[in-house]
């Protein structure tokens, strides 16, 4: 799948079969994710989960993370602002880095979905308490991973009445 492909044809994926991915696959996902462009630094960490009762538990904080309980795993996607080079860009850095996990999944066959933490409080808390995350970090996102038990078309967003040229 090419790139125009991959972007094009990826949807929010919430059903999983009971395939799992292989360590190989979700470092892939990580590769992608880390080849993210950055604020001249790297201000992102990353959590694998794969342990199918933390995976259940993110629902008890967060209401729209229901298709956890089928993942064959999350990647969490942090940020740590102490380290970064420019002040209040690490919600960019991880924000690419998301979407670059979700594209190269749906490019790799799998299904994914976003699941948003940051700037919700009691999930960014839920997150930390689970996790054992630093206080220093933020987790900005959750990206549930699997093997599409569903299909979705995808639509065509494009609006060109969104669109100004030279000035609005």
């Amino acid at each position: 799948m090419d790139a125009m492909e991959a972007i094009l044809t990826r949807r929010s994926i919430r059903k999983y079969t009971t395939e799992p991915v292989s360590t190989e696959t979700v470092n892939q996902l990580l590769n992608a994710a880390m080849s993210a462009p950055t604020a001249a630094n790297e201000a992102w960490n990353f959590v694998v989960i794969r342990e199918r009762t933390i995976l259940e538990a993110f629902t008890k904080f967060h209401p729209h993370a229901q298709m956890l309980k089928a993942a064959a795993a999350g990647i969490l996607v942090c940020g740590n602002p102490a380290v970064e080079a420019l002040k209040g860009r690490w919600i960019m850095d991880c924000s690419a880095a998301t979407e670059n996990i979700l594209i190269a999944a749906n490019a790799l066959g799998l299904g994914a979905c976003w699941v948003g933490i940051y700037p919700v409080e009691e999930r960014i808390q839920g997150v930390r308490a689970l996790l054992g995350i630093p206080e220093q970090v933020i987790p900005l996102s959750c990206v549930s991973i699997g093997w599409p038990g569903e299909k979705k078309q995808p639509p065509n967003r494009f609006r060109q009445d969104l669109v100004h040229e030279d000035r609005w």
